[in-house]
């Protein structure tokens, strides 16, 4: 809503998303002990950190190239946080926000390419991204924290 009229405000989201995903993604390699590579994991964050100062950079020439550049950061992490909560759902059980979360990126994503010539559209669309994105990250964390203190107690 606030993006529509404050381009600022909406910079500053495009560039804080990957980054937080950075600070989310060593959360969750802290949390996953399991046998499973973290490689993906770590591919995820370089990706968000190289995305983060991309951001930056795009920003400086528009917003319909600040939208291609976070619409692919999207898209490639939304299709790896995609396969790996398939691979974590056999093992650790309860991956569904993960597999759902990653799915809506890879869509959320595809539509900032696709609106980054309408500006206002893909601006727009900033605000309803993050919120399902934050609403995901929080379902996964918080199945996670049960599925972590169940192998603790157990």
């Amino acid at each position: 809503m606030f993006a529509k009229t404050s381009m600022g405000i909406a910079g500053v989201l495009l560039i804080i998303y990957p980054a937080w995903d950075v600070v989310g993604t060593f959360l969750d390699i802290r949390a996953n002990t399991g046998s499973t590579s973290k490689t993906p994991q770590y591919v995820n964050a370089v990706i968000s950190g190289i995305t983060t100062v991309a951001v930056g950079v795009a920003l400086q020439k528009g917003i319909p190239e600040t939208l291609m550049v976070f619409g692919a950061w999207a898209i490639g992490t939304g299709l790896i946080q995609f396969i790996l909560g398939l691979r974590r759902r056999k093992f650790l059980g309860g991956q569904w926000p993960m597999i759902i979360s990653g799915g809506q990126s890879i869509i959320g994503g595809t539509s900032f390419v696709l609106l980054a010539h309408d500006p206002t559209k893909g601006i727009s669309s900033l605000a309803g991204y993050a919120a399902f994105g934050a609403f995901y990250y929080l379902l996964a964390a918080f199945r996670l924290s049960k599925t972590v203190n169940a192998d603790v107690k157990g």
